[in-house]
């Protein structure tokens, strides 16, 4: 018998190609009359052309957003909003922008729209995270969750393959961990396998041709629904591990959860074989974290920490930070075992229990 507590808060969703078209319409919606777009520097560009659509409603660009957000440029995000007499935040892009956009929510309230070209699932949770002096501190507050999302396969049509793969494989990780979460439930474990199905059957089809629209299409479908897992249950060793890689060593967001996952998954196996068995039918393979690594290594993406800068005189460190503070795991947190586990990670050798 499954006893369990299923309080859903998720974003209004608009799916399907061209719907970015509907934008005004939404901020209208919100009784928004100013709207602040939000980019990174690389996405400048379509920032502006979204800020053109809205017409009178576009408030300016701040085009600054950069990877785990720096607690400085949500300061100056939020100051440039306030400057504008914006009432709204539009933020399109990847995790970095999203996660810029709720970092204004956070600090003054503004309802945000997110429009995300990557498959980081960010825009489906609470979930919020900020970079000071090196350390990065996440945390839940409802008022972040953005209130509208545009899912627009032809946004993610430019999006390299290289950044799709890695960005699909941090969605699964989403996914992945949800099914072992100690709050879960059959809601959020069949949105969480039916995602990780999803990515896997789209990214090798990306992989093969970056602008298949059908592929882009259920690629973005399986990042919805991992983003909607990660924002309704505790996620746990491996998003620790990935948020103090890369907060406190500066590394590459979607690549640092790439190469993690299938260790992080090994490592809480013993403890949860129903989790395995439903990520690795998802996946159709036999074994959950080799059939990860061995599909992230067929998909051209990074399997070792080293490669994507990760200093060997920084594991000890890592192992210290993710072993410090106490979080639900399937498995104890050990400290020996962690680095281990991060030695692993860095060589990318063969994930182990």
């Amino acid at each position: 018998m499954n006893v369990f507590t299923f309080d859903a808060h998720l974003p209004r969703v608009l799916f399907g190609p061209g719907v970015l078209a509907q934008l005004p319409a939404e901020i209208e919606r919100l009784g928004a009359r100013k709207a602040l777009v939000l980019s990174t520097p690389e996405q400048a560009q379509e920032a502006r052309r979204v800020a053109e659509m809205l017409g009178e409603r576009g408030a300016g660009v701040f085009p600054r957003a950069v990877m785990h957000v720096p607690v400085e440029v949500a300061r100056e995000a939020a100051a440039e909003a306030r400057r504008l007499g914006a009432d709204c935040a539009v933020a399109i892009g990847g995790g970095s922008t999203t996660g810029l956009g709720k970092a204004i929510a956070l600090d003054s309230g503004l309802p945000i729209v997110a429009i995300p070209t990557t498959y980081a699932g960010s825009e489906m949770t609470p979930i919020y995270g900020l970079t000071e002096a090196g350390l990065k501190k996440t945390g839940r507050d409802p008022r972040v969750l953005p209130r509208t999302v545009l899912y627009d396969p032809q946004l993610s049509m430019t999006l390299p393959v290289g950044l799709s793969i890695t960005s699909g494989l941090n969605a699964i990780a989403h996914a992945a961990e949800g099914l072992y979460a100690h709050d879960g439930n059959p809601i959020v474990a069949m949105m969480a396998e039916e995602g990780i199905g999803a990515l896997a059957r789209a990214l090798p089809a990306l992989h093969a041709d970056g602008h298949d629209e059908a592929a882009r299409s259920d690629a973005l479908y399986g990042a919805w629904l991992c983003g909607a897992v990660l924002g309704h249950v505790a996620m746990g060793l491996h998003h620790k591990l990935c948020h103090t890689l890369g907060g406190s060593f500066n590394l590459p967001h979607a690549e640092v959860h790439t190469v993690v996952l299938p260790h992080a998954l090994a490592y809480n196996a013993p403890m949860a074989p129903q989790a395995m068995a439903r990520i690795a039918r998802a996946l159709g393979v036999d074994d959950a974290p080799l059939g990860l690594q061995q599909l992230a290594r067929q998909l051209g993406a990074p399997t070792a920490l080293r490669d994507i800068g990760m200093p060997a005189d920084g594991l000890d460190r890592a192992a210290d930070l993710a072993a410090s503070a106490p979080y639900p795991n399937p498995r104890a947190l050990e400290r020996a075992a962690l680095r281990a586990l991060l030695q692993r990670a860095w060589e990318g050798a063969p994930p182990a229990a």
